[in-house]
Formats: structure tokens, C-alpha cells, sequence
């Protein structure tokens, strides 16, 4: 009896000590994050503006589906999720395959792929601004090197989003790289000497051995690469300003116009709620999608 009241009270002990590392993170919580989605959702059914915050109800989603500039930059993002995420991750996969020895040669790769992840995304912005400019670029200077036509890229409405999603690409490789070379390094090595002895080649290896247990960490780049393409700001604010003609406005953007230029803060409270739903479904997506995948894998 006294060896289980002893025990009670370490548990109790261990418990308050643990709510007490936790509660930092609990207030920031409750003040930075909870609360202005409760703030924001409220707001979204006013016509909440510095001067004044009245009831409408559903009118500002209403309105939504008649605004053609919030459209185009629903349309716009989920292009350029789409655009970023496959090429992403096929290129990280591809990179840490190639770079998962264990070598000063391979050390060193790592570092430089790693270096546009690091760097600042407004510093990479700017430099990207420099390289489509369309007459002193770098970029056009190579192609009329090699005698291709000059190209608009930032100032043509067909071009300016897929730069922006090129760029993209090039900044966050490294971060996917890593991920997927910590996932390499968890494969069992016994597994691959195994298969190198029954005659299976590199595609074999990958495809049947690799690819299976690094499947975890294709869920979790699936869900925080779509959920920071969704955010995407920086880049669309600096280079283009959603031009031209909305080529490459987001939903970001569209909120940031209309809470912080036309002060309409309950519609861009609207957007904000429609984009919070929408990145949820997407990671619900996903999140029931891989749970599906992995049964399946187990039951065969």
C-alpha cells in the first residue's frame, strides 16, 4: 500500500512538472493561434472595418463566389501547389539518393544543396527579380547566348506564375532532400545487402525496399509542402504584386489587399477562414490517404 501511494504521488509529481514545461507553449497557443481563428471566423460574418463592425451573415462568403480576383487566386495557388510539390519531391528523392554516402565529397554536396533553403527568402526574391528582369537579366542574356528569343517571364501573364514556382522548387530542395535522406538512413541495411545477394538491382532495392519505408516522410512533405504553398506571400508581394492582371495573386495576397489596402478586414476574415478550411482538407486528404495506403501495404 505505502509502495503505491508512494507511486501515486511520483505520477502526480511528474504530472504537474510536465504541465508546467507545457504551459509556455500552451499560452502562446491560446493568445497566437486559437484565438485569432476564433477572432477571425466571428469577423468574417461582419462587415468589420476600422470604423466600425456590423452583423451580416453569410454575406461576405456569399460574395466569394462572385469575386473574380478571389477566384483567379484560388485557382492561381492551387497551381502552384501542384506545380511545386511533385517536382519537389521527385528531385529531393532523387538527391538524397545520390548524396546518402557517407563521404567529405558527399558532406559537401549536402551543404550547397542545403544553402537555398537556408537563405532568406526575401534575399532569394530579390535575386530572382534580378535574373527575370527582361532586359538586363541574366536569364535572357543566357538565351540569347545560345540564340533562343527573349522572354517576358515576370511581365507575361502565362509565364510570371511558373517562374514564381520554379523558384520555389529551387529554394526548398534542400529541405526535402534532407527529409527524405533522414528517411534513407532509417532503412535497415541488412534488408539491401539481402536483395544485393538475390540478384535485385538498384530499382529493385528502391522501388520494393526504400520506397516502403520512407513512405512516412512522403506523407508528411505532402502535408507541409501543400500547407506553405497555400501561405505562400513573400514572394508574390516582392516580385509581382499578384500581376500581371492577377497571373500570380494567391489567396495570401487577395487577404493582404483587402484587410490592409481597401481595410475590409470581415471579407479578408472570410478568406482567411476559407483558406484555413481548405488547408485542413487537404491534410485530412492526405492524412486518410496514407492511413489507406499503409493498410493496404499491411494486408498484403
Amino acid at each position: 500500500m505505502r509502495r503505491a501511494g508512494h507511486k501515486r504521488e511520483y505520477d502526480a509529481r511528474e504530472a504537474r512538472e510536465a504541465y508546467l514545461l507545457l504551459a509556455p507553449f500552451g499560452v502562446f497557443f491560446l493568445l497566437f493561434v486559437l484565438y485569432p481563428i476564433v477572432r477571425s471566423v466571428a469577423d468574417s460574418f461582419t462587415d468589420y472595418s476600422l470604423a466600425s463592425r456590423n452583423w451580416v451573415g453569410l454575406k461576405n462568403y456569399l460574395r466569394l463566389f462572385r469575386d473574380r480576383a478571389f477566384l483567379l487566386s484560388v485557382r492561381n495557388t492551387v497551381l502552384y501547389a501542384a506545380g511545386s510539390i511533385v517536382p519537389l519531391m521527385a528531385l529531393g528523392l532523387g538527391a538524397a539518393l545520390l548524396v546518402q554516402r557517407q563521404s567529405r565529397v558527399m558532406f559537401a554536396a549536402r551543404a550547397a544543396l542545403m544553402t537555398p533553403y537556408v537563405t532568406s527568402l526575401v534575399a532569394v526574391s530579390m535575386v530572382f527579380l534580378y535574373l527575370y528582369d527582361p532586359t538586363t537579366g541574366a536569364f535572357n542574356k543566357i538565351l540569347s547566348a545560345v540564340g533562343l528569343p527573349r522572354q517576358q517571364f515576370l511581365y507575361d501573364p502565362s509565364q510570371a506564375l511558373w517562374c514564381l514556382v520554379a523558384m520555389n522548387i529551387w529554394k526548398n530542395f534542400g529541405y526535402v532532400m534532407i527529409l527524405y535522406l533522414a528517411g534513407l538512413t532509417g532503412v535497415p541495411q541488412s534488408l539491401l545487402e539481402a536483395a544485393s545477394l538475390d540478384g535485385a538491382g538498384v530499382r529493385a532495392k528502391l522501388v520494393h525496399i526504400q520506397l516502403p519505408h520512407i513512405r512516412p516522410v512522403s506523407y508528411l512533405l505532402g502535408t507541409t509542402l501543400c500547407v506553405e504553398c497555400f501561405k505562400t506571400f513573400e514572394p508574390v508581394r516582392l516580385m509581382t504584386s499578384g500581376g500581371p492582371v492577377n497571373a500570380t495573386t494567391t489567396i495570401t495576397y487577395q487577404i493582404y489587399i483587402r484587410a490592409f489596402s481597401e481595410f475590409k478586414m470581415g471579407y479578408a476574415s472570410a478568406m482567411s477562414v476559407v483558406l484555413l478550411a481548405i488547408v485542413l482538407a487537404v491534410t485530412l486528404v492526405n492524412l486518410r490517404l496514407g492511413h489507406q495506403l499503409d493498410d493496404g501495404g499491411d494486408e498484403g
